[in-house]
């Protein structure tokens, strides 16, 4: 499984199976602190092993500095079956993140468990405006 995550401000899935995303970023300046985000978008894609089909779980932590998770998703997707001659199967995960309260300045990363595999997502730099 390979797997690539990244904050923006907006994406989508394109008819053509492409996807777009909008304004990426990994930080944001907040005068007073808690500080709240109102909305953002955690995007990723992952590439299946051939071997995996059907329902896939997982879970998506936002971690504050101290490792403390203050947001979570829990969701799945359904992997297709491919033949050798295609390419792997992928999903488009397009998470939106609304209303996101920040305790503290600092570092806060994204933690996502795909059945059963830790894997480290992104990282958000909170700093003082």
């Amino acid at each position: 499984m390979e797997a690539v995550f990244l904050f923006c401000t907006d994406a989508g899935n394109g008819t053509d199976g492409k996807l777009s995303i909008h304004g990426i970023f990994n930080e944001l300046r907040a005068p007073d602190f808690p500080a709240r985000q109102d909305q953002m978008v955690l995007v990723g894609i992952v590439e299946w092993q051939r071997d995996l089909q059907g329902r896939i779980p997982f879970t998506v932590d936002l971690t504050d500095p101290e490792g403390k998770s203050i947001f979570s998703i829990e969701g799945h997707t359904d992997v297709e079956a491919r033949q050798l001659s295609q390419a792997p199967a992928k999903t488009q995960l397009i998470l939106p993140l609304k209303k996101v309260m920040f305790p503290v300045p600092g570092r806060y990363r994204v933690r996502i468990n795909i059945n059963g595999t830790e894997l480290s997502g992104p990282s958000m730099h909170l700093q003082r405006s």
